[in-house]
């Protein structure tokens, strides 16, 4: 069922679907809430009731035009609208790529809102900051995106092609053009990293947050990861204070999702601790 709910002055695109505990799905870049449409299906054939939002400026949500529209407070606070409003008072919380940084923040500054975290790809945000020469590589894209406007133009040329080579992951490659195509979408999309440029880099955790994770964490990673290193991941496991546990996925790439859903669907009934 498809929602559109008005959360912090932006309206919302909200896939609710199934019945039971919980269980809230953060998307990144580029994508949307589809990028879970492996794991909406068992999630729900487990016993598990799902969100799926698009995030503010992603798929069918608003989207906000200026760069300080999507600063991390701001996101956080609609994860946290987005359970009021759905009247829940704790989730159990899976993301990826973006979602998953969005959702660390969450997860720290509200953690009675979390019964756990299954984060894919991305560490916690000091593990992150510290991954060596290694992630600051693979993170390259960060820096070319803060180019306004020159980024969008060079990423667009030529039937989108610095785009496709830079995410190179073909199958979803016509969704995400159709999708970003539309009128300011791409900026959209890019302006999470401007507004976020610098605590990114330095890992800084909000003043209203804590430095440690309270409630369980566990750390997907992908051994095809162009993007993520390894290490950011698996080093979380010094910043949450209720276990961590760290699992690794060979042979898929940064969108696990898509390329090994019965793995990683298996994961996660695992870790969530309800199977059918």
């Amino acid at each position: 069922m498809r929602q559109l709910i008005d959360i912090n002055g932006v309206r919302l695109n909200v896939i609710i679907e199934g019945e039971g505990p919980e269980v809230l799905l953060v998307h990144g870049f580029p994508d949307d809430h589809s990028i879970w449409r492996h794991q909406i299906s068992a999630l729900v054939a487990a016993g598990y009731k799902v969100i799926a939002p698009d995030t503010r400026g992603c798929g069918d949500s608003d989207m906000p035009s200026e760069p300080q529209d999507y600063r991390m407070e701001l996101l956080v606070d609609d994860l946290r609208g987005l359970l009021d409003a759905l009247q829940i008072k704790q989730v159990k919380l899976v993301a990826h790529d973006w979602g998953s940084l969005q959702a660390w923040h969450f997860a720290l500054r509200h953690p009675e809102r979390v019964s756990q975290y299954i984060t894919l790809s991305v560490g916690h945000p000091t593990a992150y900051s510290r991954g060596g020469l290694e992630q600051k590589l693979r993170g390259y894209y960060i820096f070319f995106v803060q180019m306004r406007g020159l980024s969008e133009w060079l990423a667009t040329r030529m039937n989108w092609l610095l785009f496709k080579i830079m995410t190179h992951y073909p199958p979803e490659f016509a969704h995400w053009r159709d999708k970003l195509s539309r009128p300011g979408r791409l900026t959209a999309g890019l302006n999470y990293y401007r507004a976020n440029f610098s605590s990114m880099l330095s890992g800084r955790i909000g003043d209203n947050e804590t430095s440690r994770a309270q409630m369980p964490v566990v750390g997907v990673w992908s051994s095809r990861d162009s993007f993520l290193a390894q290490g950011q991941i698996r080093d979380s496991g010094r910043y949450c204070d209720a276990g961590f546990q760290y699992e690794r996925i060979d042979g898929a790439s940064h969108w696990m999702q898509l390329d090994a859903p019965d793995t990683l669907n298996a994961l996660l009934l695992k870790h969530l601790g309800r199977t059918k």
